[in-house]
């Protein structure tokens, strides 16, 4: 009998410590920790909701870069992090749903260690061929790749990255073989792919918007379920005939576990907010992506998806690093 009561004591202080914790939240600065270095997308979209969540929240908001091992670092500190709402994670698809399948064991599960908050962004993963490439759209691509069987290369930001498994997904519908060729990061694909030393690549639509439109670079298909409003003569993949290879790779916040849900529906809330603000939005449509809003459990549904997903390739196609 005294066991139950110390059990019911627990249980009530608990809930009025959880209670309490969420009326005087946010007591503090809040910090955005982003796994990826200044500069990039995912870094460009924490800083433009930092910029608007101060008035709706009412304590300033600042950006983190904790960089390393595919933002699993910053991944790492935030779930070992207080569950107070004064530290988020605005991260991509990568680190939560895919990175989990690959390589070493992580210090963190993505299920266990974290609260979902908000999906913010999708940025569609789009391919895109040397202008010396005599191809102008996907259907004339799969027809120069099976002419010339193994010469097509193709390049990635890295093996497990989204532009990796989208080129996996694009294989597998067009029946095709490219020749895959992992670099470390955007910017040395980028320099290799304008200076002609490989013949297509994948990668999001963001950093490849400049080189796109100058002309150094040529769009030939959007991996994703519509076309980007900045690229509209760009077709989606399935409008051209082939299914299956959508790989949008998206952003998302997410906050330690265990956090009290009026903090979690507060910040979802302020997020929700700030993504509907009209100049957010042309901000982030500005470099290609494609603003949403979902509440928690949306983003915790989609989590699951893609987890469930993307696990099922990296097996059946044995991708390890």
């Amino acid at each position: 009998m005294n066991r139950f009561v110390a059990i019911i004591g627990t249980l009530i202080l608990c809930t009025l410590m959880s209670g309490a914790q969420s009326q005087t939240f946010p007591s503090k600065p809040i910090r955005i920790v982003v796994g990826f270095p200044p500069g990039g997308p995912a870094d460009y979209t924490a800083r433009v909701l930092a910029d608007k969540l101060p008035a709706l929240l009412g304590v300033n908001v600042i950006v983190e870069n904790r960089v390393g091992a595919n933002a699993t670092i910053g991944a790492d500190h935030v779930a070992k992090s207080p569950p107070d709402g004064h530290t988020m994670f605005l991260t991509t698809c990568g680190a939560m749903a895919i990175s989990p399948h690959i390589g070493p064991k992580l210090p963190y599960d993505p299920f266990r260690d974290f609260t979902p908050i908000a999906h913010v962004v999708n940025a569609y993963s789009t391919i895109t061929v040397h202008p010396s490439l005599p191809a102008r759209n996907m259907k004339e691509f799969v027809a120069l790749a099976r002419a010339r069987k193994g010469q097509i290369t193709m390049a990635s930001t890295g093996i497990g990255s989204i532009p990796h498994l989208a080129q996996e997904l694009l294989k597998a519908s067009a029946g095709i073989d490219l020749v895959h060729v992992p670099y470390k990061g955007a910017g040395p694909v980028l320099t290799d792919a304008v200076g002609g030393q490989i013949s297509s690549l994948v990668l999001d639509v963001t950093p490849l918007l400049p080189y796109i439109k100058a002309g150094r670079l040529r769009a030939i298909g959007i991996a994703g379920a519509k076309r980007v409003p900045l690229l509209p003569e760009v077709a989606t993949l399935e409008e051209q005939g082939f299914k299956n290879v959508e790989a949008p790779n998206w952003y998302a916040i997410f906050a330690p576990a265990k956090m009290p849900r009026a903090i979690v529906d507060r910040l979802n809330d302020a997020v929700r907010q700030a993504i509907a603000m009209a100049d957010v939005r042309e901000r982030l449509i500005s470099t290609g992506a494609d603003p949403v809003s979902s509440t928690p459990e949306q983003l915790a549904d989609l989590l699951k998806l893609d987890y469930a997903k993307w696990g099922k390739l990296i097996r059946e196609k044995n991708i390890t690093e």
